[in-house]
């Protein structure tokens, strides 16, 4: 075989160069700001090492390298078993149907378009809320499908604005109890039952809608609003974790941060 045929890559060298990538970017998009992107980028490095000293032949050390990587294969399972399940939750319920493959990648999104949702309407609405002392759950789709939750509650195709939203969350209200899911600038549902996460250590004082955040953000890429009844403390939640942010404004830009990603 020419030594130079890697300069003329086929077809289903590009493909498999694009899969990887675009497998790469999702990890991550999964990862990143945890732990265990700290770890993943450990064993990153280990693996570029292992392959340096192959290529060298330096037959011990990439012979401990080799049995260190293979034989690590089901601890990594278990480190990582929260970001791999939420990658296959990611992959199944990714709703290919309504906007097609190629935009679900995200690489062909613009920001324009990710970033359509009114965030500082909401966010102002939670500050007033936050005032009172009234309590908030807000869910902002993203990439996944919420369907899964969506059932929960009642279903809604409204535009966002505050005065939609003080009626949603006025303390007698039937609309108040749960949450509510807001994809595309439009509150898509009401009333919706997320699942409670319990397997995440978080500080005593914060009840079922933190933990219900918490729970909706681990099993989708979904963002979480939390506005506490008893502290009026706001809360925004990504990947599992609480974010902190020093005022609103500093909020909305996280937000719209994430939302573009």
């Amino acid at each position: 075989m020419d030594s130079l045929d890697f300069l003329h890559p086929g077809f289903l060298d590009i493909l498999d160069i694009v899969l990887v990538a675009v497998l790469l970017f999702y990890i991550y998009k999964l990862i990143r700001g945890t732990a265990a992107f700290n770890i993943f980028l450990g064993i990153a490095i280990i693996y570029l090492i292992w392959k340096l000293t192959l290529a060298l032949k330096m037959e011990l050390l990439s012979d401990i390298l080799g049995k260190f990587l293979g034989g690590g294969f089901i601890a990594l399972i278990i480190v990582f078993q929260q970001e791999i399940r939420k990658f296959l939750l990611m992959l199944g319920s990714t709703n290919f149907a309504k906007k097609g493959f190629l935009k679900n990648l995200r690489f062909f999104k613009s920001e324009l378009s990710t970033t359509s949702n009114d965030v500082d309407e909401i966010v102002t609405f939670c500050d007033e809320m936050s005032k009172i002392k009234t309590g908030v759950l807000i869910v902002l789709g993203r990439n996944n499908s919420l369907e899964f939750v969506k059932i929960t509650g009642d279903s809604q195709n409204i535009e966002v604005n505050k005065s939609i939203l003080n009626s949603i969350f006025y303390k007698n209200s039937p609309l108040h109890d749960g949450a509510i899911t807001i994809e595309d600038n439009h509150i898509t549902a009401t009333r919706v039952i997320l699942p409670i996460e319990d397997s995440l250590d978080i500080p005593s004082h914060f009840g079922l809608r933190h933990r219900a955040a918490l729970g909706i953000s681990v099993r989708s890429d979904a963002l979480a609003i939390v506005v506490s009844e008893e502290t009026g403390q706001i809360s925004y939640v990504n990947n599992g974790i609480f974010v902190l942010f020093e005022d609103s404004a500093d909020l909305i830009e996280i937000i719209k941060e994430d939302l573009s990603f």
